[in-house]
């Protein structure tokens, strides 16, 4: 049981965790009582939205705090959190598989904000946890303000003490991964590039399935597959979203490597964190190619393979439309998709659309291998076994100039030919 104190006012002080310090909870519950807006933006990974105040609701109270008084603003909330107080607790319960005791939520809610905004602020302090409870529940607001220091105080004094909150709120939290990508240091990294269709993100899968740990998938990250359709079947999410599912993702651990899809510096709409773009830029490059016909078979799969995407396609298709060359753009894109040609529109994206676009951008790039992507699974052992080949040379390289034992390395046993070392500095 975490420890509580009494503050200057006699109330016992809540119970906070520090941002940085969300490992120490490993078997927590994070519930976000920000509006849904602010939720969808971004929140904490593994996050439960709780809402305290609607958007609507949240627009009003904010509307009155800066255009009448804070007084005014209090009363409101105040309102507003009476109605909503017993669906808030039971949603709690149902997260934390807590029992609520028999109380009247609404008459403990006024009796709590009785004594006006000035009050309720002066007594409900927040001290560092000299110990996490078991399977916490860590409640965040905008920045550790009222929201979520209330809310837990009026569940602490229901007898829930594993309600704690999360010094500074998301505030905090965001800070601290905008910290993390900006003193970002990346083990050796390993670019997985090649045409549109090829396969690149479901090599890199496979990649993941036999060395968990190796990879980081920004497409997923991103919700967007960084094209013009690249948002079809997918849900793009926000600049804060996507830091925030990397910096979990890198704060889960990475191996000895990094292998990532080859991107653009952005990502749809997202934007690479520049230590990450650096490390992208500068990686070990693979070539992965396959057959038209199966590049072909990627894009159906991804585009037009349910018919919400086949709607989504014909949407977005008229964009592309315009940016096709004059000997192509006499062919009615969606025309073809409505008459069921999948074949060959995808064909036509594919020759007079994706392939022009990446050997632009393709340009003077430097791969250190060929990669045959038409069966991924084996094109992922290749890529792993070249991979750990050079990494022992690297390390048997190192072991000669300093003396030391070489680490151990797992293999993968593959048909690639023995790769050439790594620069001594990384890639």
């Amino acid at each position: 049981m975490s420890a509580v104190l009494p503050s200057s006012s006699g109330a016992p002080t809540l119970p906070s965790i520090q941002a940085d310090e969300l490992s120490r909870a490993r078997d927590a519950l994070f519930v976000d009582l920000r509006s849904p807006s602010e939720f969808a933006e971004d929140h904490v990974p593994g996050a439960h939205c709780r809402p305290l105040f609607d958007d609507v609701q949240r627009a009003l109270v904010g509307t009155l705090y800066r255009q009448v008084s804070p007084g005014a603003a209090f009363e409101e909330a105040r309102h507003i959190v009476r109605g909503r107080i017993v669906e808030l607790v039971r949603g709690v319960a149902e997260l934390a598989a807590w029992s609520i005791p028999a109380a009247d939520l609404e008459a403990r809610v006024l009796a709590m904000a009785s004594g006006g905004i000035e009050r309720l602020s002066n007594e409900l302090v927040c001290a560092p946890a000299e110990s996490i409870p078991e399977r916490p529940i860590v409640f965040n607001c905008w920045r550790g303000g009222l929201r979520s220091r209330s809310v837990v105080a009026f569940l602490r004094a229901l007898g829930f003490e594993r309600a704690i909150v999360l010094a500074g709120g998301y505030k905090a939290y965001r800070a601290g991964v905008v910290a993390g990508l900006e003193s970002l240091e990346l083990p050796p990294v390993f670019v997985l590039r090649g045409l549109t269709g090829v396969g690149k993100t479901i090599v890199l899968r496979e990649i993941e399935s036999l060395r968990p740990g190796w990879t980081l998938d920004l497409e997923a990250c991103a919700g967007h597959r960084s094209s013009l359709l690249g948002m079809v079947g997918l849900a793009p999410v926000s600049q804060k979203r996507f830091e925030s599912r990397i910096a979990a993702r890198l704060r889960a651990g990475l191996k000895n490597v990094l292998v990532l899809e080859g991107e653009s510096r952005k990502v749809g709409d997202a934007t690479l964190p520049p230590r990450l773009w650096r490390a992208l830029s500068g990686g070990t490059n693979f070539e992965l190619a396959a057959p038209i016909e199966r590049r072909i078979e990627v894009l159906k799969e991804d585009y037009a393979s349910s018919p919400a995407r086949f709607r989504e396609l014909a949407e977005r298709l008229p964009a592309v439309q315009v940016r096709m060359p004059r000997r192509s753009s006499a062919v009615n894109l969606v025309a073809l998709l409505e008459r069921g040609e999948v074949y060959a529109l995808a064909r036509l994206l594919l020759t007079d659309y994706y392939d022009p676009l990446y050997k632009q951008s393709d340009a003077g790039q430097v791969y250190a291998a060929p990669i045959d992507a038409s069966a991924p699974a084996l094109a992922a052992r290749e890529i792993v076994h070249w991979i750990e080949e050079a990494l022992v040379e690297r390390h048997a390289r190192r072991d000669t100039e300093d003396g030391s034992q070489p680490a151990a390395v797992t293999r993968v046993t593959g048909s690639a030919a023995r790769a050439p070392g790594l620069p001594s500095s990384g890639p």
